[in-house]
């Protein structure tokens, strides 16, 4: 009878600096701040040289498995430019660079990585959740967070984080139903990486886009430019901004690219066409910053030597205070697994500290 047709879902689509590092004239004004846009590069360089260096303590044995976020640096240092310090932030595994934003020191990251749950333990910004590796859940705990806000009637907005993959769970679809039912002050943030681990995003939805799975939830949703660090600021802003004013959810889907193995456990060899990967260099987020930067503010050859020797060394002090730490003690996983352990587990953790005394 021809009642079936095509769904047909139009997003918009958000990008102000273009791989060529010209900017767009719809670019709001507070982002052409000469402090915002040198503390913008200045993170997306200090993300990336400390990425690097976490995976090389990784390849030497000196930390675990570690979640590289190389070419996503502007998704994560967007979001924590556009945060206040008493939002909350609910984040997954590749957003060093918000926890960076919010105050986490770069020797917690590495002790988190290094085995050590301690490094969850913040200095700064305690009331940010850790890192969540299950995929997905951490979405349905920040609208109970959100839903704590709502109730306290709290001038707050929570941020919650997820990759492409997480979209294809039930632990996605649920929370953003009840942040549209309960008008929640909480946006989340999809990293459109195009992989979960090795399975592409055309083969994990037939979805057009990953932002209008809003629809559904009766809430808004939007792409934006993943690469382009200002555009994600800026979206991020204006839907914590709404969220904050009481407006309700935001989904926001920053469309970039993996330039890098999934975790270090992982060799993207196997299933990444080399010739996309080399297309997507070219479009990635330091060097379109960086060409606006000596587009528009003169910046040399020497300006970027001068900050990465900075950088390096804030990088190297922090390496050392993870090195000189002592091994974490066996028997917390014990002690602050359970309020109450069971009967099972006091015998095992006797015969450890046995063991450890023989």
């Amino acid at each position: 009878m021809g009642w079936v047709h095509e769904l047909r879902v139009e997003v918009p689509f958000v990008s102000l600096l273009d791989s060529l590092g010209q900017l767009s004239d719809a670019c709001p004004a507070w982002l052409y701040q000469p402090e915002l846009l040198m503390r913008a590069y200045r993170h997306l360089l200090l993300t990336r040289r400390f990425d690097q260096r976490a995976v090389s303590l990784q390849r030497t044995g000196l930390l675990g498995t570690y979640a590289s976020c190389l070419g996503q640096e502007a998704v994560s240092t967007g979001i924590g430019l556009a945060m206040q310090a008493d939002d909350l932030l609910a984040p997954y595994y590749r957003d060093q660079a918000t926890q960076l934003l919010r105050g986490v020191s770069m020797m917690e990251i590495l002790r988190y990585w290094g085995g050590d749950e301690a490094g969850n333990n913040f200095t700064q910004s305690r009331h940010d959740l850790p890192n969540c590796v299950p995929i997905a859940t951490q979405i349905s705990h920040a609208a109970g967070m959100a839903m704590s806000l709502r109730l306290r009637h709290q001038a707050q907005a929570v941020v919650t984080t997820c990759g492409d993959g997480a979209t294809s769970r039930g632990d996605f679809y649920e929370p953003l139903n009840l942040a549209g039912v309960w008008h929640l002050p909480l946006v989340i943030v999809i990293n459109n990486n195009q992989w979960a681990i090795s399975v592409p995003r055309q083969a994990q939805t037939a979805a057009t886009t990953l932002a209008q799975k809003a629809v559904a939830a009766g809430i808004p949703g939007l792409q934006v430019d993943g690469n382009d660090v200002l555009a994600v600021t800026a979206v991020v802003h204006e839907a914590l901004e709404r969220a904050r004013a009481g407006k309700g959810p935001t989904l926001i889907e920053a469309v970039t690219y993996r330039l890098c193995d999934h975790t270090t456990a992982d060799d993207m060899r196997r299933y990444c066409a080399p010739e996309r990967l080399e297309q997507a260099q070219k479009e990635e987020p330091l060097i379109r910053m960086r060409s606006y930067l000596e587009h528009t503010k003169g910046w040399t050859e020497q300006d970027e030597l001068n900050l990465v020797a900075d950088i390096d060394t804030d990088i190297e002090h922090q390496v050392q205070a993870y090195l000189n730490l002592p091994p974490p003690d066996p028997n917390s996983m014990f002690d602050y697994l359970y309020a109450n352990l069971p009967e099972e587990l006091k015998a095992q953790r006797q015969s450890l500290i046995a063991r450890r005394l023989a």
